[in-house]
C-alpha cells in the first residue's frame, strides 16, 4: 500500500511540473469544445441561388422573393441568361440555378400549372441535396399559397382534408450544438484518458525509469495502478470543465443526472486507460505512441456516431461500431442531456462499458507481462 500511495505521490507530482501536459489536460479540452461546434456546423444556410426569370412576371417575383425571404437562400444574381448563371456556378459564386420558364405565370393561371428548372453544384453533394430539397419546398409551399388565394371552399368542405400536426421531441428547435456538444465531450474524455495515459509511460521507457522500477519492490499491479489512477481522477476532472464549458459557452445542461453522467465517465475512463495502457506495450517512444494514438482516434470519431448516425453506416461498418468503446459513451452522453435518460435506461451501455474496461486493461497487463518477460 505504501508503495502504491508513493507511485501516485510521484506521479502527480510528475503531471503537474510539465506543463505541456497540464496544457493538454485542462487547456485543449476547453478550446476544441468550443471551436469544434462553432467551426464544424453542418446546418446548411446561406446558399448562393442564381434565378434564370424569363418571365418577369409578378408570380415570378413572388416566387424569388419567397426563396431569398426563407433565410436559407442569398441571392448571387437574377438576370436571363442561364449561360451567364452556369459560368458563376464554374466560379463558385452559385451553388443552384433556378430557371423560371416564359409563360410562367400565363400557365398557373391558364392551365393551373407551371415547370421551374433547379439545377445544383453538386461538387458538395451535401449542400446540392440539402439546397434542392430547401428549394422544392419553398416552392411546394408556394404551390400551396396561390392554390388557396384562387380556390374558396364552402363552409362545408366536400373535399376530404387531411390535418397534419407534428411535435419534435427532446430537441424541439433543432439545436445543432445541444446534439454535437456531448457527443465532442465524450471524444475529449477519450483523448485525455487513453491517448495522455500512452505517452505518460512511453516517456518513462525513454527516459529509461522503468527498468529503474521494474527492479524496485514494486508490484506491477501497483505500477499500472500508480499510472492509470492519476489520470483517471484527471479525466473526471477534465470532464467537469467540459460540462462547465458546455453550460457557459452554449447554455446546455443535462436534463438528466449529473451522477448518472459521472457515474458512466468513470467507469469508461477505466476503459480507455487500458486502451492506452495497451497501445504503451508496443511502442517503444513517443512519436511511435503519437501514430497509435492518430490511427485510434480517426476510427474513434468515424465510426462512433458524433458526425454520421451509426444507423445510417454501412452493415459492416455498424458491426464495427460494437467494438468501438466511444460508440457508447457518445450515446450516453447524448441521452443524458437531451433526453433526460437514467442509469436504468443505459444499462445495456453499462454493461459493454464494464466489458470493454475488463477487456483491454486484461489485454494491456497480459502483453506488458509478455513484454517484461
Amino acid at each position: 500500500m505504501n508503495n502504491l500511495l508513493f507511485l501516485l505521490q510521484k506521479e502527480f507530482k510528475q503531471i503537474f511540473r510539465d506543463p505541456a501536459i497540464l496544457r493538454l489536460i485542462f487547456l485543449m479540452p476547453i478550446i476544441q469544445l468550443i471551436l469544434i461546434p462553432l467551426a464544424a456546423d453542418y446546418e446548411i444556410k446561406q446558399i448562393d441561388i442564381s434565378v434564370v426569370d424569363h418571365d418577369h412576371s409578378s408570380y415570378s417575383r413572388r416566387l424569388t422573393n419567397k426563396l431569398v425571404a426563407s433565410g436559407y437562400f442569398q441571392l448571387a444574381e437574377y438576370n436571363n441568361s442561364y449561360q451567364k448563371s452556369m459560368e458563376t456556378v464554374g466560379e463558385g459564386d452559385t451553388d443552384i440555378i433556378l430557371t423560371i420558364p416564359q409563360n410562367f405565370e400565363k400557365d398557373l393561371i391558364k392551365e393551373s400549372a407551371a415547370k421551374v428548372h433547379i439545377a445544383a453544384d453538386a461538387v458538395n453533394g451535401v449542400r446540392a441535396g440539402l439546397g434542392t430539397a430547401y428549394a422544392g419546398q419553398i416552392i411546394a409551399e408556394f404551390n400551396r399559397e396561390v392554390r388557396e388565394e384562387w380556390v374558396q371552399f364552402p363552409r362545408m368542405n366536400p373535399l376530404p382534408l387531411i390535418e397534419i400536426t407534428s411535435a419534435n421531441w427532446y430537441n424541439p428547435h433543432f439545436s445543432y450544438y445541444l446534439f454535437m456538444v456531448p457527443g465532442i465531450l465524450a471524444i475529449l474524455v477519450t483523448m485525455v484518458g487513453a491517448f495522455l495515459t500512452a505517452l505518460n509511460i512511453v516517456a518513462e521507457k525513454e527516459v529509461g525509469t522503468i527498468e529503474q522500477l521494474n527492479v524496485t519492490p514494486i508490484k506491477k499491479y501497483q505500477f499500472i495502478l500508480g499510472k492509470l489512477i492519476p489520470f483517471w481522477v484527471l479525466g473526471l476532472v477534465s470532464i467537469t470543465l467540459g460540462m462547465l464549458v458546455a453550460w457557459v459557452i452554449f447554455g446546455i445542461i443535462p436534463v438528466g443526472s449529473y451522477f448518472t453522467v459521472y457515474v458512466f465517465s468513470a467507469v469508461y475512463l477505466l476503459g480507455v486507460l487500458g486502451i492506452g495502457l495497451l497501445v504503451s506495450t508496443f511502442a517503444e517512444t513517443q512519436q511511435q505512441a503519437t501514430l497509435f494514438a492518430f490511427f485510434f482516434m480517426m476510427v474513434f470519431i468515424l465510426l462512433g456516431g458524433l458526425y454520421t448516425p451509426v444507423e445510417s453506416m454501412p452493415e459492416w461498418a455498424q458491426w464495427l461500431t460494437k467494438v468501438n468503446p466511444p460508440t457508447y459513451f457518445i450515446k450516453v452522453i447524448r441521452a443524458v442531456y437531451i433526453k433526460g435518460s437514467n442509469f436504468s435506461d443505459l444499462l445495456p451501455e453499462f454493461y459493454a462499458m464494464i466489458a470493454f474496461a475488463f477487456g483491454f486493461n486484461f489485454l494491456a497487463v497480459r502483453n506488458y507481462r509478455k513484454r517484461s518477460a
